[in-house]
């Protein structure tokens, strides 16, 4: 039986590695994308490899159409196939109150996060949409808590950009529904990644706020991410889950 091939974009480290690393325990081969640089994705592969997953790792820019579309090509050469695909790259943008923010900002942080994503859902949905010949599947974008908190004196363009990825999921939940694909999100809080530890102190100053007084992990993002791929959740769709630890 072939090993269903799963698609995750941003896998070099953080929760996109976490994912990876776990589809691969549990029986999933994989394209994974970065941006290339550095030895992160080098370490992803040889896990998910020693896990028994086929890899296929591609370098691809998340906010660039082509790029994006040569990845799902190479999805094709390599598997001929697709099962599910999981939107989790991002980027933040520079940190700072929003009357200090830019255009630019603004531009690039929705390119990837919105712009880039929506190119990437079309590319898996025209391989897996039953009325374009596929076979059905699942797609989970990773959100942001930011979404509902707005991130104000640090990130509100960021905040802004997850706010439209849950939009995103709602209506592309209800137009996929009777095309045998499910899409939901997951929205994770501090999480212990690199992206909150750009900021000095700012752990310190959140973590008081989490009513379960500790960060998540990557690990427990996965959980979750697998969780909604599988057919336990086979009447899920357009669902948000907070992974905040309630906050």
């Amino acid at each position: 039986m072939n090993r269903p091939v799963m698609l995750v974009t941003g896998a070099s480290r953080g929760i996109g590695a976490a994912v990876a690393r776990l589809a691969a325990a549990r029986g999933h081969d994989l394209v994974l994308t970065w941006r290339g640089g550095g030895s992160a994705m080098a370490d992803t592969v040889a896990a998910c490899e020693a896990a028994g997953a086929a890899v296929e790792a591609v370098v691809a820019d998340a906010g660039s159409a082509a790029d994006t579309a040569r990845a799902f090509a190479a999805c094709d050469a390599r598997f001929g196939r697709i099962d599910a695909f999981v939107g989790n790259a991002g980027i933040t943008g520079p940190a700072g109150d929003f009357l200090s923010s830019t255009d630019e900002t603004w531009e690039a942080v929705f390119r990837v996060n919105v712009v880039g994503l929506a190119s990437a859902c079309r590319e898996a949905l025209r391989r897996m949409a039953t009325s374009r010949g596929g076979k059905g599947g699942g797609i989970v974008l990773v959100s942001s808590r930011a979404a509902q908190i707005g991130s104000a004196f640090e990130w509100v363009h960021y905040a802004a950009s997850k706010g439209a990825v849950d939009t995103m999921v709602l209506g592309l939940a209800r137009e996929m529904a009777g095309e045998g694909v499910r899409v939901n999100a997951v929205a994770p809080g501090m999480i212990d990644t690199d992206i909150h530890a750009e900021i000095p102190g700012r752990i310190e100053r959140i973590l008081p706020g989490v009513p379960m007084k500790r960060m998540g992990t990557a690990e427990e993002v996965a959980e979750a991410v697998l969780y909604l791929l599988s057919p336990a959740a086979s009447y899920v769709t357009g669902a948000v889950l907070p992974i905040g630890g309630g906050r």
